[in-house]
């Protein structure tokens, strides 16, 4: 099956599941194993499984699987409760939005993630939780401006505030001596 240049399909490779549970890259032409899709995940590289019979895409069963014999290794990722709520949230009214919100969730952590490993690869002899922590702390105190004010201070404001007190010292000394 040729595809044209170019297309966002060129990038997903299919993969073909076959009723022996064989899997078959047929970008490579080869077998491959679970552990080798784990590893087209964590390299970033898109796929997608069919049954090699139906064509019918099988992808989310067969991560859910890698998802499973991970950890089945002693790798969990998972913690008990998280999996409770989870399997808790199957036929509930909510359901349908859970997908989207656990995309956005793990789409923020991403971010976060990618974030942090820039400050510490981008921190070429400087201390990159220092400016973590620094541009934390601006955050935190806009925050604490919006809610408080006055919490934000500024060295400006105190000077302003300084001047008016002095100013309102000698309006009482002068009225002092009249």
């Amino acid at each position: 099956m040729a595809k044209s240049k170019g297309t966002a399909e060129d990038d997903v490779v299919t993969i073909k599941k076959y009723a022996n549970r064989r899997l078959y890259d047929t970008e490579r032409s080869c077998y491959i194993t679970l552990d080798d899709l784990g590893t087209m995940v964590r390299d970033g590289r898109d796929f997608r499984v069919v049954d090699a019979k139906s064509g019918e895409d099988i992808t989310h069963n067969v991560l859910t699987q890698i998802i499973m014999d991970e950890e089945t290794r002693g790798e969990t990722l998972l913690p008990v409760n998280f999996l409770r709520h989870l399997i808790g949230m199957y036929g509930d009214k909510m359901q349908s939005m859970v997908p989207q919100y656990l995309e956005a969730s793990m789409t923020a952590f991403r971010k976060n993630q990618q974030d942090v490993r820039s400050a510490f690869e981008g921190a070429l002899g400087a201390n990159p939780l220092a400016e973590l922590t620094r541009r934390n702390m601006e955050m935190f105190q806009q925050a604490a401006g919006a809610f408080m004010p006055g919490a934000a201070g500024s060295k400006a404001k105190d000077t302003e505030i300084a001047a008016l007190k002095a100013e309102i010292a000698e309006l009482k000394a002068e009225l002092a001596k009249k």
